[in-house]
């Protein structure tokens, strides 16, 4: 459900091995159970094209264009405006 316009719900993952998941205005973020980050929505403020793409986080978050998420070691990532 909700908006197609920015790939909302046509981008969205089908797959299993989720553990978390966050919304901004026009973008979401997954937490896989591997530590790596899924992103859809939205990218007129790069709130896809910047997101991480390495393993070991172990929390996210969104706000209305960005995206935060944690890693264990307590290093935070930061992508969107």
């Amino acid at each position: 459900w909700g908006r197609r316009s920015d790939g909302q719900r046509d981008d969205a993952p089908t797959c299993a091995g989720f553990v978390a998941i966050a919304c901004g205005c026009l973008h979401s973020v997954a937490l896989r159970d591997d530590g790596t980050v899924v992103t859809w929505g939205g990218r007129s403020d790069r709130q896809r094209d910047d997101a991480p793409t390495c393993a070991g986080f172990v929390a996210i978050a969104c706000g209305y264009n960005h995206s935060v998420a944690l890693r264990a070691d307590g290093t935070v990532f930061t992508w969107g405006r």
